[in-house]
């Protein structure tokens, strides 16, 4: 068993935006992730479904066969930094806008790599 990995740190998107697709598409099929993920009219379901296409290119590059036929083993997303920004508020105070960043992590098990 031989993992293939795709990350996309720093995603200019909130993680519990993306997480729910995430959760959505682990254990499946390579093939049965992309077509969940291709009729999904939402953002993070593109930036996870750009990651997945990675992973099984990376994988394809590695030598496996069946691309197709990979499983995803793991489908993660992390929280990343948060860029502060002050917004101006009435009488003087100052509200903080946090605008989230999310890393992407995707492992894919390719069997026929060992």
């Amino acid at each position: 068993m031989a993992l293939v990995k795709a990350n996309h740190r720093f995603a200019r998107i909130s993680a519990t935006k993306v997480r729910r697709f995430a959760d959505l598409i682990r254990g499946q099929s390579a093939g049965d992730g992309l077509n969940a993920l291709r009729y999904i009219p939402n953002r993070g379901a593109r930036i996870l479904e750009k990651v997945l296409r990675s992973a099984i290119a990376n994988a394809e590059d590695k030598g496996a066969r069946n691309v197709e036929q990979l499983t995803i083993v793991d489908a993660r997303v992390d929280e990343g930094p948060a860029i502060k920004r002050i917004q101006p508020r009435a009488r003087g105070m100052a509200f903080l806008i946090k605008k989230r960043m999310s890393h992407v992590h995707i492992a894919i098990d390719a069997p026929e790599l060992t």
